[in-house]
């Protein structure tokens, strides 16, 4: 063979294209040499589907064999979100191009998804909610909190997300090298599977709708009990029906003529002429911790709260969602009307909202808000601004203010508001938020404690208890030296101090025996359950009067009752509607009603018949809220006027 027939062979081999391997060519196939391949690729993406819905409720449980028991009953809506999974891969392989690289983007995210749900649980005894997201930046801004309490935990955590992304980067190329190219065809085809079946899946999430077919897959939208609802459902079905909490369904029968049918009450509003100051202190997570199992606390770390308290305060939440509590404590509004896990704060208050700030500051007090914490932390700074508040101090219009541990003092935070309320001519309302005593409680917080613990728990419990106590201590202190200034003040003056909900001790808990898991359970097993984890000491006190007396166990909406009437104001809603509602009911929560004399209506919400009652409660909440305002010239006169959209 001549050197010149082998040189035009190199040139005829060196001008042949390199092979595209797409499905539809006969010539190679999906795999070369394979048959079946679109039967290959079902069969794949449904195992690759039922690995990671397993995986995600294994992480979300933690437990094993809860989880093959979930799968293993036929009726439980496991293999309904294996099928939506497969929808979803087999669409996004469509979008990307090849098959089976939407895996590198699905599992990522609902396998990270999973594990913030876990921890969540773990933490905080809810699930992870949708619009949880919503206030994910102020989560970021606690981590140095948590980077401190579990220092070496952080750094794996830290690495293992860097290792995790530089694999999965490997991986994205590497598939991309390796995998066909999928047909114009292929891709086609598949779009027309998933598209129009995820769509129809999505008509049937609106929980507040019934659907036929929802119903005969057995998913069954349990929104009056969350932690249930993820049981039954699943984490990723569950998530999906929260999606539409953001939207929220006007109560049974609201109209205009149901709303003119509400008894109106014979209160107007008025105010003494010697108009009193009126301070309320919100004390983050104020509890008196010797009421856990076998703790001794030396000295009492809360000596001023015990001598004074007035009754409790009915959390309706437990070891976190502060904003909750504010938002019914200054609204006089319930939780209790609105989609388990959300956040008024976040989702509902876009527009100017009635308020005890909007009510006084109508009648001549000066509103003003004081958090030592960022602005836009819980979205106050806006939040303020629609509930009527004159200016809002936060840490970046305050003084630098003097921090005891890693976070602004109690004792500047007494400091500021003492000084506000002095420098005023015109009369205050001051509705302050500690931020001192706020979790996580490592240990050694404080290089200088003045208390000791003894108890039969770890090491790590121990000093983790003394630092919540220290902190607890410095609140009640605080409060003492509000007293002893107003005790001297000639303009009249009301405190209200409270604690928002118990504190997020964790462990704690479990090795004194007060709960079984780190956290309380949403639904209580008796009503006395729910009181001891949910119930935080509250004080209404009076330079003129003393302290009021034997208030019992109240919801944060009938705060504005009892601190108006104790200032000798009166308002057709705060203290007519919510005074007539007082005398029938104490504690209005999702899960349980209260009457004063301690009778329980437990579920009352999943009744057939509500107490009309609470039903004119929840409608005039609505109204307000989210409906046409038809309420407000007899219930809110204050608010009459043109109302215009905080833009946030």
């Amino acid at each position: 063979m001549g050197r010149g027939s082998k040189v035009a062979r190199i040139r005829k081999g060196a001008a042949k294209p390199a092979p595209q391997f797409l499905e539809d060519d006969p010539s190679t196939g999906y795999l070369p040499g394979r048959r079946w391949p679109i039967v290959r690729y079902g069969l794949a993406t449904l195992l690759a589907s039922a690995l990671l819905v397993f995986a995600i409720e294994w992480i979300v449980r933690g437990d094993f064999f809860g989880t093959v028991d979930f799968f293993l009953q036929p009726f439980k809506p496991g293999w309904t979100t294996i099928i939506v999974f497969s929808l979803v891969l087999i669409g996004l392989d469509a979008i990307l191009g090849r098959s089976h690289q939407s895996l590198m983007i699905v599992a990522p995210v609902t396998l990270a998804l999973a594990f913030v749900g876990h921890q969540k649980s773990h933490y905080l005894g809810d699930p992870l909610y949708p619009t949880d997201f919503l206030y994910a930046h102020q989560i970021m801004a606690l981590m140095p909190l948590l980077v401190r309490e579990r220092p070496w935990t952080a750094v794996l955590l830290a690495a293992a997300i860097v290792a995790s992304l530089a694999l999965l980067a490997y991986g994205w190329r590497l598939w991309r090298r390796r995998v066909p190219i999928l047909s114009r065809k292929g891709r086609l085809a598949r779009l027309t599977l998933a598209v129009p079946l995820l769509a129809f899946f999505v008509s049937i999430m609106d929980y507040a709708t019934f659907s036929w077919t929802r119903d005969r897959l057995q998913i069954i939208p349990i929104m009056w009990d969350q932690k249930e609802n993820y049981a039954s459902n699943g984490f990723a079905l569950a998530f999906a029906l929260n999606v539409p909490m953001a939207h929220v369904s006007a109560p049974p029968g609201y109209s205009e003529k149901t709303m003119d049918a509400i008894a109106r009450p014979g209160v107007a509003a008025s105010v003494p002429d010697q108009k009193p100051d009126i301070i309320v202190v919100m004390s983050e997570s104020f509890w008196d911790p010797t009421e856990l199992p076998g703790v001794s606390i030396k000295p009492d770390p809360i000596p001023t709260v015990r001598a004074l308290r007035s009754g409790s305060m009915f959390s309706p939440e437990f070891g976190g969602m502060t904003a909750n509590i504010e938002f019914e404590a200054l609204t006089g509004f319930s939780n209790a009307f609105l989609p388990a896990g959300s956040i008024p704060y976040q989702q509902y208050v876009r527009t100017p909202t009635p308020s005890l700030a909007t009510f006084l500051k109508s009648e001549g007090y000066r509103a003003r808000a004081i958090h030592p914490g960022t602005n836009w932390f819980w979205n106050r700074g806006a939040v303020y601004a629609d509930f009527g508040f004159s200016d809002f101090r936060s840490e970046e219009t305050l003084p630098p203010m003097e921090k005891r541990g890693p976070l602004a003092s109690d004792a500047a935070m007494t400091d500021e508001i003492m000084r506000e309320a002095e420098a005023s001519q015109e009369p205050v309302f001051l509705f302050a938020v500690s931020l001192q005593n706020h979790g996580p409680y490592e240990p050694y917080r404080y290089y200088n404690p003045t208390h000791s613990v003894d108890a039969p728990i770890s090491t790590w419990a121990r000093e983790s208890l003394l630092s919540y106590a220290e902190g607890s201590a410095d609140a009640d202190r605080g409060l003492q030296r509000l007293i002893d200034w107003a005790k001297k003040r000639e303009r009249p003056t009301i405190i209200a101090f409270f604690g928002d909900h118990l504190p997020p001790l964790g462990p704690v808990y479990v090795e004194t025996g007060f709960l079984k898991d780190n956290v309380a359970p949403r639904k209580e097993p008796t009503p006395e359950a729910a009181l001891e984890h949910h119930d935080t000491p509250l004080i209404i006190w009076s330079n003129r009067s003393g302290p009021v007396e034997n208030l019992g166990s109240v919801s944060p909406a009938f705060l504005p009752y009892h601190i108006l009437t104790t200032a000798g104001i009166t308002h057709p809603y705060y203290t007519g509607f919510l005074g007539a509602l007082r005398e029938h009911y104490r504690v209005v929560d999702r899960n349980l009603l209260l009457s004063p004399s301690g009778e329980a209506t437990p579920d009352w919400a999943r009744q057939k018949k509500i107490d009309p009652k609470i039903n004119d409660f929840r409608l005039i909440q609505y109204d307000m809220m989210f409906g046409k305002r038809r309420v407000a010239p007899d219930f809110f006169p204050e608010t009459v006027v043109p109302l215009v959209a905080h833009m946030s």
